[in-house]
């Protein structure tokens, strides 16, 4: 049986869904083509050529550009089972099935598409008849993973890089040590499918993807993990056998700052065995909104962890999701200022500066009656609850934020100067006046001393509205 299986976007990094389900297929007897439309075009003979068609989404981005897809292949190939796969299938499977797929699989889901696979290929009348799947949607399945096959794929070299801060590029790889997590944040897209749980992928495995990554030229190496601590022993086991075989490998991971915090033991372990920096997903600096999204940290515990980076030489790189329906003027300009307190600045990517809350299908705010007045009825194209700020101001904000970020990426600005026009602009938002009216004073950042911080060249993000450039980037390198 010949498979093709379609990655659609996962921010700059070589798609290790794809990779690991190519293995697991081909293991079953199956002829797999893998396809990345981050990096090439649709390519219509393949499509035709198929009898499965996965497209993988794990993220509402790749959910996006999977479904601009789907109708052409669906138009070239009207015999072939069509199947969306990963962590934004099962949340969105009504309106996926009402476009004609007929597999949906989340969780862990390489068993299930194997299983897809021998039910396809069995004869004719030994097949189902039953219009329902028999996989499971959202599988839980403790899996002993294959090494994924990277076959066939776009050499590393093309995907996003990571720059030391040094001037200087490393090619990155990516692989992930664990899926899930054990938190139940509210806004986060993982707790509908994994409910507070989380599922390894085994040492030997990881190691050996990593391994074969290093061998096609990958300098660094990204640990996808949702939270790279949910399983402490099996991390620093990881990292600390990545280090005794290429100590030259430089790495980065995503821990909660809860976790950063708890395990603040093995940061200096981090520091010893090659990480460039830590991605935290810290969302807000006010209280009622952590309260709101069940983060489980507060403001002190950011502020001591920005410290304790500092001082063991590690790279804090913060996330937020800072217009949310909580967020004002006045929490907006808090976060910018506490930015400059912690001497910050530099660590965040423009693109965080703009991120919008995404309420998906399944999303633990809904459980929330305040969220629920506020929302619109489900965009089914969109995929999301669309929502309007009680303050118009904040929106309008909010739009001037995001035009600032896209001018100054498309500019190649430094992050300081993008970072000055966000922090007068809402200055202006909060006096009522003009960002250029001369009583809008500069920032206090002129005695921060200026750092070059490490960072992938594809900044991160979550939880956000897609912007239209990110939706464009199909194909495309140069997006965001």
């Amino acid at each position: 049986m010949r498979v093709l299986l379609i990655s659609s976007y996962e921010i700059g990094r070589q798609p290790f869904g794809v990779a690991s389900s190519a293995a697991w297929l081909q293991a079953e007897g199956a002829d797999v083509t893998c396809l990345d439309l981050a990096m090439e075009r649709l390519d219509e003979q393949e499509v035709r050529a198929a009898n499965l068609i996965g497209f993988h989404v794990p993220m509402h981005t790749a959910t996006r550009i999977a479904i601009s897809h789907l109708s052409r292949v669906k138009e070239l190939n009207r015999q072939a089972h069509i199947c969306f796969f990963g962590l934004y299938a099962p949340v969105n499977e009504t309106y996926l099935r009402q476009l004609g797929v007929g597999t949906i699989l989340g969780g862990e889901f390489e068993q299930g598409l194997a299983a897809l696979l021998r039910r396809l290929d069995a004869p004719s009348s030994e097949r189902m008849e039953t219009p329902a799947q028999p996989e499971a949607t959202i599988s839980l399945a403790r899996q002993q993973f294959l090494v994924p096959d990277r076959t066939g794929m776009p050499v590393l070299q093309r995907y996003a890089k990571v720059d030391t801060g040094h001037g200087t590029q490393r090619v990155a790889g990516y692989t992930e040590a664990s899926r899930g997590c054990l938190h139940m944040c509210r806004h986060c897209p993982i707790v509908p499918v994994y409910g507070g749980r989380f599922r390894i992928v085994q040492r030997d495995v990881v190691l050996e993807d990593i391994r074969r990554q290093v061998a096609q030229g990958a300098e660094h190496i990204t640990f996808g993990d949702p939270d790279f601590l949910n399983g402490p022993k099996h991390a620093t086991a990881i990292v600390a056998a990545l280090h005794d075989e290429f100590p030259e490998i430089t790495y980065d991971v995503t821990v909660k700052v809860e976790h950063l915090r708890r395990h603040s033991a093995i940061l200096p372990l981090f520091r010893e065995t090659g990480c460039l920096f830590v991605t935290s997903a810290v969302e807000a600096v006010d209280e009622r909104t952590l309260e709101i999204y069940e983060k489980n940290h507060t403001r002190a515990d950011l502020v001591e962890v920005a410290r304790e980076f500092r001082r063991i030489g590690l790279t804090l790189n913060p996330t937020f999701v800072t217009f949310s329906p909580w967020t004002t003027l006045e929490s907006y300009a808090d976060l910018l200022d506490l930015l400059i307190e912690l001497d910050l600045v530099d660590n965040v990517a423009p693109i965080q500066y703009a991120i919008r809350l995404l309420i998906p299908t399944g999303s633990r705010l809904l459980e929330l009656p305040e969220v629920r007045e506020i929302v619109q009825p489900f965009d089914q194209e969109a995929l999301y609850f669309p929502w309007t700020h009680q303050d118009p101001a904040v929106d309008e904000l909010y739009e001037t934020v995001r035009a600032l970020v896209e001018a100054g990426t498309a500019a190649s600005q430094a992050r300081r100067a993008t970072f000055r026009a966000i922090w007068k602009a809402t200055y202006a938002a909060q006096h009522g006046i003009s960002p250029d009216d001369a009583a809008v004073p500069e920032p206090p950042i002129a005695d921060l001393p200026e750092r070059s911080v490490p960072s992938v060249t594809e900044p991160w993000y979550c939880c956000a509205e897609p912007t239209d450039l990110q939706l464009a980037s199909s194909g495309d390198r140069t997006a965001i």
